[in-house]
């Protein structure tokens, strides 16, 4: 049986830890790396109750997309439901994994799965992150620079959007003196050389650092490698908060709440006055995204859905765009629909469900 470590692992490679926002506690929160699984619970929170279904249903990782433990805890004593939940889980030896913001922010993550339910084409992570992509500059040999760029591009360099294989390169001379302590793979020690170099240039996600670097090292032939790393301050057009698509055909507002209700499986939407004009332009963040509003009117969206809107917020929508507030939990639930798609490819050893337990506080007298 595979163990929580590798679940993880593969996790973490789906939506890298590194791409979670700074206030964010993804990761494994309960439990032992080294411990096999026997099943997997996939849930949007995880709660004394989902635990008690983990246990039933024989499962010992429960994988959540909210953290259960978010803030410091200086005591476990049981005395709230985040310590009885944790309690529960350690004695029953559940563990508990949390893909937060990480699961947020990837492409193809939550904002793109929801932008598919809608049907939108064309789609576009609304808030793009700067500071996630980096360069690698290095000189190589001739000979060798395409079994070098070879091995980088396995290793996860020289992808942008839907190009693979991408670089810039230019030759030179490269001069190099070895001394007699050297192993030179080109040259003489003591001697003076110089050899005709490819500068090869290639940009990658920051979180691959170690294994580019590890990549190049086994590819060039050179004893002594000269690189350098910039980390760049573009925005990452794959890597951000939200989305942004459209619709095939524009709808009238009114049409399409009632479109976006039945595809959500909504009870009620919250929203500001229905502008004197069709919706197609749609921008969208799962669970508490208001912040993303000024994004959302830059890119010029007829309606942005998102979730906890405050009262005074409503009224920063100015009639420039409609403002649809469709609840948080109601606009990720389906998040463990798509952890399954995810792990269901990978790991076929030990069942995968997703919790019939219901974990929305919120209730709605209709």
């Amino acid at each position: 049986m595979p163990k929580i470590q590798e679940v993880i692992q593969y996790l973490d490679n789906f939506a890298p830890p590194s791409y979670q926002e700074s206030y964010d506690n993804s990761g494994l929160l309960v439990g032992d790396l080294q411990a096999e699984v026997n099943g997997i619970l996939l849930c949007l929170d995880s709660t004394e109750a989902v635990v008690q279904e983990a246990i039933e249903r024989h499962c010992n990782l429960i994988i959540a997309h909210h953290p259960i433990i978010f803030k410091g805890l200086k005591k476990i004593t049981g005395k709230n439901h985040v310590e009885r939940t944790i309690l529960k889980a350690i004695r029953n030896d559940v563990a508990i994994y949390a893909i937060h913001t990480n699961l947020d922010n990837i492409w193809q993550g939550v904002n793109y799965q929801i932008a598919q339910i809608l049907g939108l084409q064309n789609i576009r992570v609304l808030s793009p992150k700067p500071h996630t992509l980096s360069k690698l500059t290095t000189f190589v040999p001739q000979d060798h620079t395409k079994p070098v760029l070879q091995a980088l591009s396995k290793a996860g360099a020289g992808q942008i959007g839907n190009y693979q294989n991408c670089s810039f390169r230019t030759t030179g001379i490269g001069t190099f003196q070895p001394n007699e302590y050297a192993n030179p793979h080109i040259g003489t020690a003591n001697q003076l050389e110089e050899v005709q170099e490819d500068r090869i240039e290639v940009i990658f996600p920051s979180y691959l650092q170690n294994k580019i670097l590890q990549a190049l090292r086994q590819a060039h032939p050179y004893e002594e490698i000269a690189y350098y790393l910039h980390l760049l301050e573009n925005h990452n057009q794959e890597v951000g908060s939200g989305a942004i698509g459209t619709l095939t055909e524009a709808m009238p507002a009114h049409d399409f709440l009632a479109y976006l209700k039945q595809k959500m499986h909504l009870t009620c939407i919250k929203h500001t006055a229905l502008l004197d004009k069709k919706i197609q332009t749609i921008a969208l963040c799962g669970g508490a995204g208001i912040s993303l509003l000024p994004q959302a009117i830059a890119h010029q969206a007829d309606i942005f859905i998102t979730a906890d809107i405050k009262y005074h917020e409503f009224f920063e929508a100015d009639q420039r765009i409609i403002l649809a507030d469709i609840g948080h939990y109601e606009s990720e639930i389906f998040t463990k629909n798509l952890l399954f798609e995810v792990l269901s490819k990978k790991f076929t050893s030990f069942a995968i469900y997703l919790a019939n337990t219901s974990t929305n506080p919120v209730n709605y007298f209709i």
